[in-house]
């Protein structure tokens, strides 16, 4: 019987695991050093924030795995001999495969900082991490203040966690304005505003020098590059993003640039070797999109995508169109298709943008300037249906229609109809103008 052996329990090994099992009778071995069971990883803020206990965040009972005969195997592979199919494990032991799968998913940059490996230095993507944020940051008494560095989606979760407890939070940001790299100018500013409205304290094109320890190797201050001062701290969080966790792999035949590199089915330059999620990297992009995604549903895509290759029907990956959704505090943030910021904008793309006078909602739509095709539409606070735009972009559909049938796409509409009206106000104003 054939043995698939997938490294890596998060979203993308398990969806692939479940999806062979559908399709097939094939031996499967799920291998994961970080936890017995897979659990969902966008749910850990919400453990530490009381609203669900950590077992909540396991979407399947524990007989689950036994019933669908899919083994578990806790264990840190250390090599991978592709011309025996073997993996070595750092234990001693070994296990042989027939199709390797590798779904190891991304760990936290560390930019080689004085201090970073001190106690109380800590990511926010294991759940290690959130037994160190337990450990050092239960309550404003144990942890006086916190000190985050790196403004993206993952630093913005933790200062909400951080802020949950009454823990004061300084926020070192490198960026002039708020994960300006993505948003434009008059969302990255609101979210600067609401950050702050949240009584964090945020340092724009602010850098991180050094991290201090007090006599017992724990976490004493940080110190900013750009002036010399000394923030006391008792946590520090790294949240200048990820990279494909694959130090496993780099003295294996597998071939590999910031990840593994895969072609469109997602096979690796070995026969029988295959990565999926956020270690996989595309030889070449797909779209616009980046050759590596660290995002959940594109992990869940090539999962079930790369079943069907495995189980004898070789389909490419193919993830449409672009879509993202996060949350900024409290301010739900949805994005489709693309809407660039004022750093990676092309030539043709023009932006309409319309935001609230309570500050919380706004929102940004895209289009080509010579065809007036619509290209994307970011939403802050206001809730949008996916398969609207998702087909709206399909059908290439002109802004003028879309700002017109806004109300279509409205995932609330008795409770946010009455945006709409200042919306398109705003639009026929704006190109009046223009």
């Amino acid at each position: 019987m054939e043995h698939i052996v997938i490294i890596g329990n998060g979203i993308s090994g398990v969806t692939l695991a479940r999806h062979i099992r559908k399709l097939s009778d094939k031996k499967i071995t799920i291998v994961s050093a970080e936890t017995d069971y897979f659990f969902s990883r966008t749910a850990l803020m919400y453990v530490y924030m009381g609203h669900m206990k950590f077992e909540h965040t396991q979407p399947y009972e524990n007989w689950f795995w036994e019933k669908n005969r899919i083994d578990l195997k806790k264990g840190y592979v250390k090599t991978v001999e592709t011309k025996s199919k073997t993996l070595h494990f750092a234990e001693g032991d070994t296990l042989q495969y027939d199709k390797l799968v590798i779904a190891t998913g991304s760990k936290p940059n560390k930019f080689g900082w004085p201090g970073q490996d001190l106690e109380g230095v800590m990511g926010m993507y294991h759940k290690q991490d959130l037994k160190n944020l337990e450990k050092h940051a239960p309550n404003k008494d144990v942890c006086k203040r916190a000190v985050i560095v790196g403004g993206g989606l993952i630093g913005i979760e933790l200062a909400e966690m951080l802020n949950s407890r009454s823990i004061p939070v300084t926020f070192l940001v490198r960026e002039s304005s708020f994960w300006n790299g993505v948003l434009p100018e008059g969302e990255s500013a609101m979210i600067n505003r609401h950050i702050k409205n949240h009584h964090i304290d945020l340092r724009l094109s602010t850098n991180l020098k050094e991290i201090k320890s007090d006599e017992n190797g724990k976490v004493k201050s940080v110190i900013i590059e750009e002036t010399g001062e000394e923030i006391l701290c008792n946590v520090v969080g790294l949240t200048a993003g990820v990279s494909p966790n694959i130090d496993f792999i780099k003295n294996s035949e597998i071939e590999t640039g910031r990840g593994v590199k895969v072609n469109r089915y997602l096979e690796t330059n070995i026969p029988d070797v295959y990565a999926i999620g956020d270690c996989a990297e595309q030889h070449e992009a797909i779209g616009n999109r980046r050759p590596i995604e660290a995002v959940w549903y594109t992990g869940r895509m090539m999962g079930e995508t790369l079943a069907q290759t495995i189980c004898g029907n070789r389909i490419q990956y193919n993830p449409g169109h672009w879509f993202n959704s996060a949350k900024f505090m409290d301010i739900e943030y949805q994005t489709y298709g693309w809407v660039f910021s004022e750093r990676s904008k092309q030539d043709y793309e023009q932006h309409f943008h319309w935001i609230h006078s309570d500050d919380t909602k706004c929102i940004t739509v895209a289009f080509h300037k010579d065809n007036n095709e619509f290209l994307g539409i970011n939403t802050f606070g206001i809730r949008m249906r996916h398969e609207t735009f998702d087909r709206w972009l399909t059908e290439k559909k002109d802004v003028d229609y879309v700002i017109n049938h806004l109300s279509e796409a409205n995932f609330d509409p008795e409770f946010y109809s009455r945006f709409e009206k200042d919306i398109l106000s705003a639009y026929n104003n704006q190109l009046q103008t223009a």
